[in-house]
């Protein structure tokens, strides 16, 4: 990896280019996304139920809306990922306890061996990937994780 991507400077010696930066880092991350899309069977769950299943298997259960929040997506789309689901027995609803007229969902069982084999499978692809890189650039990727983190937190 050069300078230029390291420090997001541009060729000339510019300051720092911000919106050159997120340019490239969209793609970049576009493109792995894809990739990583790409390498699961069709039928297989979509990225944004496993990011629910992952979300209820860490945090715990939580109430559609509370979920659509955190996920940063509109109520009904969240209602669309959890029917889907639902339909395919990977999570399940009950009513709240504290308040009957709303939902809990939670993780089933089979949610979490989806989401197990699904983290298998990308977690296997990425290795095979990194496996081609020198240690110092694999070095350069675990430094930015933080910084990574930070800004999926801020988007």
């Amino acid at each position: 990896m050069d300078a230029e991507h390291v420090t997001g400077r541009g060729r000339h010696g510019d300051p720092q280019d911000t919106a050159g930066l997120a340019a490239a880092l969209r793609l970049a991350v576009a493109r792995i996304t894809r990739r990583l899309r790409q390498a699961h069977a069709v039928g297989d769950v979509s990225l944004s139920g496993v990011s629910v299943l992952a979300r209820l298997a860490g945090a715990g259960p939580d109430s559609p809306g509370a979920l659509a929040e955190a996920e940063r997506v509109r109520p009904q789309a969240m209602a669309a990922t959890l029917a889907g689901l639902e339909q395919r027995g990977l999570v399940r609803r009950a009513p709240d306890a504290a308040d009957g007229r709303r939902a809990i969902v939670s993780i089933t069982d089979e949610g979490r061996a989806v989401l197990a084999e699904r983290r298998s499978e990308s977690v296997d692809l990425l290795a095979r990937a990194l496996d081609e890189f020198t240690p110092q650039e694999r070095q350069v990727l675990r430094a930015a994780l933080p910084l990574l983190d930070r800004l999926a937190e801020r988007l």
